[in-house]
């Protein structure tokens, strides 16, 4: 049997409520996550429900797409995200295992593809 543990988070950054410094979607701290390395990302809600997770060769760019896209599945959703936690995970394919199964394990509530715990 395969034995997968979820990979600590290198980064957590919380939205502000009225943010005084310079803000994206209100994260402060958004300059913390790489612009450079892949890795996946988890999407939290106040609650610390676990909403979505993802996966990118550019964690950053990546993640700002998922706040401006229109074909987002977090496109209605955006304004419960309190919480993005990010994993640099260099390689793709270990990238593809880990979104997978944290999607599967944790059931993240608005992933719709690689969905097998409905």
């Amino acid at each position: 049997m395969i034995n997968i543990t979820i990979p600590t988070p290198d980064v957590t950054i919380h939205k502000q409520v009225a943010p005084e410094l310079s803000n994206i979607y209100g994260f402060t701290d958004f300059h913390l996550i790489t612009r450079e390395t892949g890795g996946i990302f988890m999407f939290y809600n106040a609650k610390d429900e676990l909403l979505f997770v993802g996966k990118a060769r550019k964690l950053r760019p990546r993640i700002k797409k998922h706040f401006e896209d229109t074909v987002s599945p977090m496109k209605n959703h955006r304004d419960e995200v309190t919480k993005i936690e990010v994993c640099v995970v260099e390689d793709p394919l270990d990238r593809e295992i880990y979104e997978t199964y944290i999607i599967n394990t944790l059931q993240a509530k608005y992933n719709v593809e690689k969905v097998l715990f409905r």
